[in-house]
């Protein structure tokens, strides 16, 4: 399967640039990240795509609907797929509020909050992301799936760190990462 980082968020620019979270809450994308949205969606439309799955997260959604256009492939929201929950950013939009936005969407399947109350564990994620791993082994057609996720899932399913807008091959039978380095 391909692993996508969301393209560059609204918190992205100003964490990168001061390392203090700017208590933005569910952050779009900036113009830059926009443009990372459309370059991915250039770059992968030569791939086999039959299936995408996309976090539930604003600046997820939007890194997907230029890929969801140019593939023609419906997309599946899975918070699964979430960030880390560890920073303002990591708070999302109620799922009745994504459904007016995104009224072309499936978000049935999730709560109404879906985001944890509070700080989420590494070790959770790790676990989220063997999950995850496991549920897409089972499936005959993995290697056709992407996934729009976020920097710290990401890491927890390959061990390496992407950029926003950062593309990555993973086997969900390979060997899981060993050893993980979280940011501050």
């Amino acid at each position: 399967m391909i692993l996508l980082r969301h393209g560059q968020s609204e918190f992205n620019l100003h964490f990168t640039a001061t390392r203090r979270d700017p208590g933005i809450v569910d952050p779009r994308l900036t113009e830059l990240g926009h443009v990372q949205a459309m370059e991915a969606a250039r770059r992968l439309a030569g791939e086999r795509i039959t299936r995408i799955i996309v976090s539930p997260y604003t600046r997820a959604l939007q890194t997907a609907a230029p890929i969801v256009r140019s593939l023609g492939v419906k997309l599946l929201v899975n918070p699964v797929v979430r960030e880390r929950f560890a920073f303002a950013c990591d708070v999302g939009s109620p799922r009745t509020e994504l459904e007016r936005s995104w009224p072309e969407h499936d978000f049935s399947a999730i709560d109404e909050v879906w985001w944890p109350a509070i700080e989420e564990p590494a070790n959770s994620v790790i676990g989220r992301a063997a999950l995850f791993r496991a549920e897409m082994a089972a499936l005959p057609d993995w290697t056709d799936t992407l996934v729009i996720s976020h920097w710290g899932f990401i890491l927890c399913m390959t061990g390496k760190s992407v950029t926003n807008g950062e593309w990555l091959r993973c086997d969900p039978n390979g060997p899981a990462p060993e050893q993980l380095t979280w940011r501050a």
